[in-house]
């Protein structure tokens, strides 16, 4: 069995633990990403050389494990930075009624998030945008992710303007999370959760369920 075909494996029992049904038409879809990152991945580098063959559970279960904590009523999602499509690709394939708008500075790696949810076939294709999150116009979204992209200070500067007033952030974040936090909480009042990544056991979910910037007094 190739490396490939075990991923997928390991992919689909890891999401039966998170009581996660991944349909036929669903795996096609993911089957499509990975396809056609394979065949973007040699003129652009949209992820590390050394995970491609571990596609399966470092970049597609790492974002679908966001799936659960995505309330039911959410109708919108941002993805900051979505590069090669993670995770706002694959959860435009898990949640397809879900209205996705993914922003990507890179106009190389924003042609490749485009041609990607064509092959995926998505019945409710993503939004691609262009743009450096900064200069985007604001989504007001219920969801916004982030993998991989920026520190947390950072990452709820960008945030705010791309947010309802109920949204939930969903956040990767790495070994050094808590560090992170303990840093933005300098300038933002944060309220939040961390999740165990069921890919890395350094690594965590971070929700955010509420944030407001504090005063110029308090930095």
């Amino acid at each position: 069995m190739s490396h490939i075909h075990t991923g997928r494996e390991l992919f689909l029992e890891e999401m039966r633990d998170l009581r996660v049904d991944v349909s036929r038409e669903t795996r096609d879809q993911l089957e499509a990403l990975v396809y056609t990152l394979g065949r973007w991945q040699k003129a652009i580098n949209l992820v590390a050389k050394a995970t491609l063959s571990e596609i399966w559970t470092r970049h597609i279960l790492d974002s679908a494990q966001l799936l659960p904590l995505i309330p039911k009523e959410a109708k919108t999602l941002v993805d900051l930075g979505s590069g090669g499509g993670f995770p706002g690709l694959v959860l435009a394939a898990l949640r397809p009624a879900l209205d996705i708008t993914l922003i990507e500075s890179d106009g190389r790696k924003g042609a490749f998030l485009a041609e990607a949810g064509r092959r995926m076939g998505l019945k409710n294709q993503p939004t691609v945008v262009v743009s450096r999150i900064e200069a985007a116009t604001p989504s007001k979204a219920d969801i916004v992710t982030a993998r991989a992209l920026a520190p947390l200070a950072q990452l709820l500067a960008w945030a705010a303007p791309h947010r309802s007033d109920t949204a939930i952030c969903l956040f990767h974040k790495g070994k050094g999370w808590q560090t992170e936090l303990t840093e933005a909480m300098k300038y933002w009042d944060i309220h939040s959760q961390s999740f165990a990544s069921v890919t890395d056991r350094d690594a965590v979910l971070l929700r955010v369920a509420q944030f407001s910037a504090k005063g110029l007094r308090d930095r």
